[in-house]
């Protein structure tokens, strides 16, 4: 249990890391250690928020339930499930509140199924002394409410769904207030699926959905470094899957600022072909190949959908509606624009090429099977590669400035080129080989040559004198396309480490205005993803105290349910960017079997080692 503190304010907002998230792989919350959901997308992750007080404290709807006069407080999960308990102190009494989505009865989340109840129960419970206890809901831009036996139904117009809320003891919209002392509690149902039965009570509830979770984390392997957090990360990538089809969105919010009062605010609640590879090779590792599978089964089908692949899509498959500007919201302490959807969809980025092939290989060394035209499809986007890296694209970053020729994105029409290869001389595939491996060997060599700055003795941003340092390089090992101990590689290692240092392990990704990015010279936060990938360079290096070490106190990072940002501000330690980020917890899960099979004597294997022999 952690322990008790004060609750705290920046200019109004709670603290991104004060949240937790609850969800069903359908839709999600997160909630606050002040009792409020502060952003909640139902029925599925990307739909307009039914709550967003996180974007606006005033505007931005709400559905809080705490006691009057909260003086402390305190999150934990349930061990090994998804089901959130925040207790409340005020000068009279503690409260406990219990929030989860329900999963259907016997629903199995290993399986790619339909396992949402459609329904968020809250159970406040006074554990000590008296409280009185407030209830406020209201949808942002409110709703149509009306009452019907013992039930409240909201009709909510702007985000198109009804909403029906019951209550024991009854409550009225949309405030309440009630007094009550130890052993007493009221419990609070919201649901939006009215097409199956509903549980008798909160408690039959709440029991099935601990079991269906229980049952599901007991899945994942313990052996490793650090294993309570690799299981939180399990557990958060989980309820970042989209059960019914396999696809894992980036972060359930929009519009988390990179930067307080800055405009590095985007929507990531779409799934991108590009953590595909990288969150399968992961998830393989702690014991879960069902979502391994799904994933890349959904990036394999979204990507065929369309001529040309793009980097991200919509949990169905779907290109995401169009970047939009919501300028009814004020954004997170301020930090405007609030954007829906996401533009980096219509930018080319070559290294999608990579990426793909690089699922593909998973999925057949893994037992999965092509057909012709899929195979025939592959090989395509195995030519295309070994000529678009030539062309400027956006990059991994995704800049929003005219293309450059990003190193990065070479590597991955390298990986593209020798994939294809692989594939084809392992199962006897048509095309031409020899030509692939020949193209990806001379295109290993060009980055090695032209990505190379003898001033600043590292591989740099693009192919071409000059550039910046790019820790995106630090995943050219783990993708196979340099080795972790090539000279240049170290060096590149060594100059990153340095060069973009943040303090205390912290890694800035690039700095802007050498890099520019198209963001007005905006600064960021230290993106915590890249410093994952430095323990695994070191690790490949043999350096395993300093990876072990580095390790340990990227870990001391986690909030205090074991939950990560995309980027961390170095000046105090706060959250940054949209929360919780999936790629940082495919990080530490990644760092965590890497250092483990150290420990063991064995090879690290920082990527699939499957036919490379």
């Amino acid at each position: 249990m952690t322990s008790w503190q004060p609750l705290t304010r920046r200019t109004g907002y709670v603290p991104i890391e004060d949240h937790g998230l609850i969800g069903d792989g359908r839709g999600c919350a997160l909630v606050g250690r002040d009792g409020e959901i502060s952003f909640m997308c139902v029925p599925r992750f990307d739909a307009d928020p039914v709550f967003c007080s996180l974007l606006d404290r005033r505007h931005g709807g709400r559905f809080r339930l705490a006691p009057q006069g909260v003086r402390q407080s305190r999150q934990r999960y349930v061990d090994d499930t998804a089901v959130l308990v925040t207790e409340l102190r005020t000068d009279t009494g503690i409260v406990e509140i219990t929030d989860a989505f329900l999963l259907r009865p016997g629903a199995r989340l290993e399986e790619d199924a339909p396992a949402a109840a459609g329904e968020l129960v809250r159970r406040a419970r006074v554990t000590d002394g008296e409280v009185t206890l407030q209830l406020g809901l209201e949808p942002r831009g409110g709703a149509r409410v009306r009452r019907r036996g013992e039930e409240w139904l909201l009709d909510c117009g702007r985000q198109g769904i009804s909403l029906r809320l019951s209550a024991s003891p009854s409550v009225t919209l949309p405030e309440y207030a009630l007094a009550l002392r130890a052993g007493q509690e009221l419990a609070v149902r919201l649901r939006w699926d009215t097409s199956a039965d509903p549980y008798p009570s909160v408690d039959a509830g709440l029991e099935a959905t601990l079991r269906a979770w229980r049952r599901w984390a007991s899945f994942v392997v313990a052996d490793v470094p650090h294993s309570g957090l690799v299981r939180r990360s399990a557990l958060t990538l989980k309820l970042l899957d989209y059960v019914e089809n396999g696809a894992i969105i980036a972060a359930p919010t929009s519009s988390l600022p990179e930067h307080i009062g800055g405009n590095r605010n985007w929507d990531y609640r779409y799934s991108w072909i590009r953590d595909a590879a990288f969150t399968v090779f992961a998830l393989r590792r702690i014991g879960l190949p069902s979502e391994a599978g799904g994933f890349l089964d959904w990036a394999l089908t979204a990507a065929r959908h369309s001529h040309q692949p793009r980097v991200l899509y919509d949990v169905d498959g779907n290109l995401p509606p169009p970047e939009t500007v919501d300028e009814s919201l004020e954004g997170y302490r301020g930090s405007v624009p609030v954007r829906w959807g996401n533009a980096a969809v219509e930018q080319t980025q070559h290294d999608v090429y990579g990426e793909i092939l690089d699922c593909a290989f998973q999925w057949a060394a893994t037992g999965g099977t092509f057909d012709d035209q899929l195979w025939q499809w592959l090989a395509g986007l195995a030519q295309r590669a070994a000529h678009a890296w030539r062309t400027p694209d956006h990059g991994i970053w995704e800049v929003r400035t005219s293309g450059r020729p990003f190193t990065y994105s070479a590597a991955m029409c390298q990986v593209a080129l020798d994939r294809a290869a692989r594939l084809a001389r392992r199962l006897k595939l048509p095309g031409d080989a020899d030509r692939w491996a020949r193209q990806a060997h001379h295109l290993t060599g060009r980055i090695l040559r032209h990505a190379w700055d003898d001033r600043v003795r590292a591989l740099t941003e693009d192919l071409g004198a000059g550039s910046a340092l790019d820790a995106s390089l630090l995943a050219l090992p783990l993708r196979r396309v340099v080795p972790a101990v090539h000279p240049k590689m170290v060096a590149t290692c060594r100059a990153i480490t340095d060069q973009l240092d943040a303090g205390d392990g912290l890694l800035y990704r690039y700095l802007p205005e050498r890099s520019p990015d198209g963001v007005d010279h905006q600064p960021e936060g230290a993106f915590l993803l890249c410093s994952f990938w430095l323990v695994d360079n070191l690790i490949g290096q043999g350096r395993i105290e300093q990876a072990g070490e580095l390790f340990e106190s990227l870990c001391s990072r986690a909030n205090h349910l074991g939950l990560l940002p995309e980027q961390i501000d170095p000046s105090d330690g706060a959250f940054l960017g949209n929360f919780p980020q999936a790629i940082s917890h495919v990080g530490l899960v990644s760092s965590a079997v890497a250092l483990a099979r150290t420990a063991r004597g064995a090879h690290p294997e920082l990527s699939t080692g499957a036919w490379f022999a």
